[in-house]
This record gives C-alpha cells, structure tokens and sequence, in this order.
C-alpha cells in the first residue's frame, strides 16, 4: 500500500504529534508498505527508507524578525499573504495554509498513493481532498480543551483576547470534522471528547491508542540513577499540563527530601507565570528545564530520576507517561483524558489540580522501595504487552483498508 501522511508541523521537539509521525511512519513502513511523509516545517526526524515532500511555508516562527521577513511577491500569493498577516495579528494561521498548499501538491500527483492520513490540520482542503483521495484523519484530541483552560487561567482581557485569537483556527476545525468520513482517535476519552466538542458522527470514528517505542525507551540503567530525583514532562506554558500544580508541591516534598530535584521535560519562557512561581518558592536551584533533546537525551533524562509524576489536566493520549513507564520508572499520574487508558493500574493515580495531592504522593512513593520496585515493573510489563507500535500500525491499516473500499463505491 503507498501510503501518504499529513503533518503541518512534524519534527519531534514540536511535542506528542511529532513522535507520532515519526514512530507510526516507521511501523507502517516495517509492515512492508511505502510511507511518504508529506510536511511543512519544522520538518520530522524520519526513518531511512520513508520519503519526505517537504511543504514549505514561511516558517515565521523560526524568524528573527517576522516583520522584515515580509516580502512583497506575497502580494502575488495570498497563501503567503494570509500567512504573514495571521501571524503577525497573533493567530496561528499554519493548519489552513498548509492545507492550501497540500491541497495543490496531491493534485498535481494523482494517484501517487492510495490514501491519505492527516495528522489533524483538519482545514478546509480536506473537504476537497476526501473527494479525489481515500482520506483517514487523526485527531489526537480538540484543542478546545486548550483553549477552555487558557481561557481560565487568563490574568486578564488582554491574555483572553490574545488567546482568542491564536486560537481562530478552532472555527475552521469545528466545520471541517463534522464532515470527515473517516477519523481515528488516539484514546476512547479522546473520542468522547471530539464527539462532543466537534460533534463527529460515531460512524466516522475509530479508536487505535498511541503506541511507545519500547526499544528505544528501554529499563534505565540503575548505575545513573540519582537519589530524590523527579522527572516530568510538561509544556510549561501551558495550563492543560498541570506543572504549576507540581511545582507547588515541591517545597514540602523538599523540607523531607533536602536532595529533591525536578527535571522538566519541556521550555518555558524566563518571563512565564511558571518562572515566576520558582522564584517566588526559591527553587531556582530545584527546577531544570530541557528541550531540544534526542531520544538518546531523553531516555538518560528518565534513567536520571527516581520517580515520574504526571500532573496534567487533560491529555489526549499521553506519551511522557508512556515513555517514563517504558523505562521502568514508577510513575504518579493524573486519570485525566486519555491518560487512564495509557496506565491502566500500573502507577499511581492521582486527582488533577491538587497540590497537596501531588504532595502525599511524591512523599509516600519516596519512603517505600517496595511501591516503587512494584510500580516500575508493572508499567514496564504494561508497555511491552498493550503499546508495541506494529500492533498501532495493523489496526491503522484495518481503517486505511475500509476507507478505500468506501471511496471506490
């Protein structure tokens, strides 16, 4: 089967959709098929073998300056125009210009591939897309849910307005998945969620859970292990991952556990609402943040720690917890979206948004070698038996199969 795949943004630093693409293009490749990953930048980390069309764009995220990168020959090409102007008017305008672009791409190679999966752009051109092209679409979870909690932690109309605006593109998403034929969602919370929020028909919808790379993310090496270390891996800008939660729950953790340490997976700016909570708790010397980093340079950051929290409000799917059981670390973790399906009963479940909560639980996986000896070995077991990336890969194929059958009728 030649199978091409969407992505607007792909590179794994770009967060959960960049190891999706990276992992299930690999896994349908080892199934003996052709994989061509059709993306704009940042462009993805691809297994030898799996071709690349790159689709650019004007990349403006990655500009020095966004106003000197403007050039007049965008007055010849309103996709560079709606671009520029959308993202200096503080939208995010990428998913409907790379759809236009894609868009033009697939018609100028008919039949090149014998369908398509998007990785939830959901623009407009998909409606036209599905027409002349088996079209399968994931949606890993309606960015709503963002939205609404951004909205809640604003500070101000200021912080509502811009937040409204960068996320303009959620009108286009709410018309686009209603009519889409053929839609996978990446946890059963997952499905709920668009159902109700985008309001897909069942229908249309499948589910087929993220897988983890067991491989790569392997048992740490207990030789790099260091005493009262916590990891986690949060976007830390973003209120839907929980972190301030967290780190309020550090100083405590700290008065029995003076050695405590916490190791971000994840960026934040030196002016956030995150930096400020460090500072004003005095854990400047308690709190790392990084980014950027390999899967080589994540799987020591994990082999580094002693325990994983996951703090989050909501997650579609979830790979930091994933990824943190994958290599046998015990994990503490809120149930919250998709993530209750990714740990089943092999961590420590916790309510989100409670401090104090996170609090007892650092604090009494801490003290017991026996939990945590018991925690690492079931979220291990529970990876290699449920989340191997070829057992993904199958059922996408089941959906890919009925989505070509449904376009030849």
């Amino acid at each position: 089967m030649r199978i091409g795949i969407l992505s607007y943004r792909s590179h794994p630093f770009s967060g959960g959709q960049g190891i999706y693409v990276r992992h299930l293009s690999k896994a349908l490749l080892n199934l003996g098929h052709e994989v061509c990953v059709i993306s704009g930048p940042p462009y993805p980390d691809l297994t030898e073998n799996i071709d690349l069309v790159k689709i650019p764009s004007l990349n403006l995220f990655s500009a020095e300056s966004r106003l000197k990168a403007f050039s007049l020959r965008f007055f010849f090409s309103s996709v560079d125009l709606i671009e520029w102007l959308g993202i200096m008017t503080g939208g995010f305008p990428e998913p409907y210009t790379f759809g236009k672009r894609v868009n033009k791409f697939l018609k100028n190679h008919p039949e090149r591939f014998d369908v398509i999966l998007d990785n939830q752009s959901l623009c407009y051109d998909l409606l036209d897309i599905q027409e002349y092209y088996p079209l399968v679409t994931t949606i890993h979870h309606p960015i709503t849910k963002d939205h609404k909690l951004e909205l809640e932690n604003s500070k101000d109309w200021k912080e509502r307005l811009s937040t409204n605006r960068w996320h303009g593109f959620l009108k286009m998403q709410k018309q686009v998945a209603p009519l889409l034929k053929h839609v996978v969602c990446v946890s059963n919370q997952s499905k709920f969620d668009v159902q109700d929020e985008f309001k897909v028909k069942d229908v249309a919808m499948n589910v087929v859970l993220n897988g983890i790379d067991i491989k790569t993310f392997a048992l740490r090496d207990p030789d790099k292990l260091i005493a009262s270390r916590i990891v986690t891996t949060a976007s830390a800008d973003i209120p839907l991952k929980g972190l301030k939660h967290l780190i309020s729950a550090l100083p405590n953790v700290i008065k029995e556990y003076p050695q405590c340490h916490l190791t971000v997976i994840g960026k934040t700016p030196s002016d956030s609402i995150i930096r400020t909570l460090i500072k004003d708790l005095n854990l400047d010397d308690k709190v790392s943040f990084h980014s950027n980093l390999s899967e080589s340079e994540l799987v020591d950051i994990y082999s580094s720690a002693e325990i994983a929290v996951i703090p989050s409000l909501y997650e579609g799917f979830g790979f930091g917890a994933g990824e943190a059981m994958s290599c046998g670390l015990p994990l503490i973790s809120t149930t919250s979206g998709g993530l209750k399906e990714v740990i089943g009963d092999a961590a420590i479940k916790i309510e989100s948004g409670s401090s104090e909560v996170i609090e007892e639980a650092i604090l009494d996986l801490f003290s017991s070698s026996k939990k945590r000896e018991f925690y690492a070995k079931a979220g291990r077991e529970r990876m290699e038996k449920e989340f191997d990336w070829a057992l993904v890969a199958k059922k996408y194929l089941e959906v890919f199969h009925k989505a070509i059958e449904e376009f030849k009728k």
